[in-house]
Parts: C-alpha cells; structure tokens; sequence
C-alpha cells in the first residue's frame, strides 16, 4: 500500500514538472542576436517580460551568425525572432527564412525601412555622420561637411575604418557617394573623394576606433550617431555628432518573425513590445535613434541633433547596397588607398 502510494505521488510529482515546463515554454519566446550588452538589450529583455509575459533567454550572437543558425535549422526552427542588421535581413528574406508579421505601430515605420509585405522592419537605427573630438581639433573648427574634411587644416586629424573591410566604413562610401552625386551603381564620386582625401593622410584602421577618438588620437571619425552620444553623455567626452551639410545614409537595424517559428504568438507579442512607447523608450536611452519618433520624450530627445538635422540622413535600396558592396571594395582596393 504504501509503495503504491509513493508512486502515485511521484506520478503526481512528474505530472505537474511537466505542466509547469509546457507552461514554461509556452511563455518562452527564443530571439537570435539579442545579446544584453548592446543596444540595451538587457533592459528591454526584462521589460518584454514584465509587460508580455514573455522570456526572451539573452543570445550573443552577431547578424551573421544568426544567419547561419537559422540557415541550418531552416526545416526545424529553433527560434521564434530574430534581430538583424538590414542586409542580413534582406537575405534572409530571400532564402525563406523569416515569415510575415506587421506588429502594432506598423504604420509609424516610415517607407523605406520596412519590408513592404512584414518580412523586416525597423526598430532604431544609426545615421552616418562625424563624431568629433573637439578638444583634439585645438581651436580648428569643427568640420561641417563632407568638403570640409579635404581642408589642408584637417591634416592628420581624420579617421575611417577600412571601406573595403569594415561595413561602417563602407557605410561612409555610400553616404559620401550619394552626398557628391553618385549612385548604388556609379561610385566614381565616392572614389575620387577618397582620393583626394589622401592628401590629409587619414588614419584607416580596419577595427573599431572608438576609444582612439576618446583619446584624441583620432579627431574626426567617420561612424554612428550612437557612439558619439554615447561618448558625450555616457563617457562625459568633449564630443559632437555632425551631420553633413550634403547629406548621409541611415542604417536600420531590425526584426523579423522566424518563418515556423514553433513559438510564433509569443514572438508577435516580443515583436510588438519592441515597438511600443515603453520599449522604443528603452532604445532612445541607450543612445540609439527609435524608428517611432513620436515615441521619444523630451528627455532623451535633447540628447539627439533636432529632427531638421536628421531631415539630410535618407534610406537607400539596401538590397541593392549589399549586391554592390563587393565590387566597390574591390575598386576601392585598386584606386583609392
């Protein structure tokens, strides 16, 4: 009796384990590439779970290698979302990897930094500009434009990471291509540029240069709105963010529902959050610009450049930018280091 008794027990014991892990897994919600150290992420994690329900585990990888994860599991996804700089969405977009989903402020997201039919959309993004030390320019004053930087008082003072290896640094191409009048398909214009840029003996290293330009080292860098509002109001740096006079090129960063996704509600309810006021907050505070600008207070918009400087940062055909990308690189290599 009493070892029948004991087995009813564990039986019991067993039944509600597994009520509580089906329960568990029901809240769960697996996103590739959200990894808690960047952009917040973190903090947005812990939000999704407080307001949705949702657990979202945190995941260190990078755009490429969410990729190649789901590229192998692509008859048995694993994840539910994932989080994509826009060429690795457009990608994977086109090998049938990511489903559709048009989530809860849709149509706040402006042409141009959404898939038309929900296969990717914006939730912040970076705009290409200057990132200056001031203190570092003794007195020089601070560049305003892209021919600003070919002024002889630059000399030396300039930095860009390697165009034809470092996906800022070819961001800088397209931006100062598009800004002197070239095109995705004629890049003469950013060419000659950085040949006549060569006459400043510009520094090019091909890996990130952030703590260089908070040194001083480098006084001008060619990089992301964000790292410049980071280094003004985080590290407490004597630094500007310029937007060029001629214009630049925004780059989105963004989410998709995993096509199959075995937990897809859950991934809606992430990727609606993600868009929301509270979590488009969560972006603006880590320094990054959120697709909704309605969504900004007053707070964290005093930290970013007035939406009349943002006004000469514009999209591109971003599928076209990662087809030319490689033959830029190689024309770049040839004639203008």
């Amino acid at each position: 009796m009493k070892t029948s008794l004991q087995r009813l027990a564990k039986a019991a014991l067993l039944a509600i384990g597994l009520a509580a892990g089906a329960n568990a897994l029901a809240q769960t919600a697996i996103c590739y590439n959200c990894p808690p150290e960047w952009a917040d992420w973190g903090t947005q994690l812990k939000a999704i779970k407080a307001k949705s329900g949702v657990t979202v585990p945190p995941d260190n990888k990078n755009s490429g290698q969410s990729l190649a994860q789901m590229t192998a599991e692509k008859t048995n996804p694993v994840a539910d979302v994932t989080y994509l700089g826009v060429t690795f969405a457009i990608q994977a977009q086109k090998d049938g990897l990511v489903g559709t989903y048009k989530p809860a402020a849709w149509s706040e997201i402006p042409d141009g930094l959404k898939d038309p039919q929900g296969h990717w959309f914006t939730i912040h993004s970076g705009t290409l500009g200057f990132m200056v030390n001031v203190d570092a320019l003794k007195g020089k004053p601070v560049p305003r434009s892209w021919a600003d930087l070919l002024k002889p008082e630059y000399k030396g003072l300039i930095g860009y990471l390697d165009p034809a290896s470092a996906f800022v640094g070819y961001v800088g191409a397209v931006a100062v291509n598009q800004a002197r009048g070239g095109t995705l398909d004629n890049f003469t214009p950013g060419i000659d540029y950085f040949k006549a840029l060569q006459k400043n003996e510009p520094i090019v290293p091909k890996q990130t240069s952030y703590a260089r330009m908070l040194s001083g080292e480098i006084a001008i860098l060619l990089d992301y709105d964000f790292n410049a509002y980071r280094a003004k109001y985080k590290d407490k740096a004597n630094v500007e963010f310029v937007i060029p006079a001629e214009g630049t090129i925004v780059v989105p960063y963004v989410m998709s529902l995993v096509a199959k996704a075995p937990n897809a509600d859950n991934g809606k309810k992430v990727l609606d959050f993600v868009l929301s006021d509270e979590g488009q907050a969560i972006w603006a505070n880590a320094y990054l610009r959120p697709v909704r600008a309605s969504a900004i207070s007053k707070e964290a918009q005093s930290r970013f450049l007035p939406a009349s400087e943002y006004a000469r940062a514009k999209s591109v055909d971003y599928a076209r930018m990662a087809a030319v990308q490689k033959g830029f690189s190689d024309r770049y290599l040839k004639e203008a280091q």
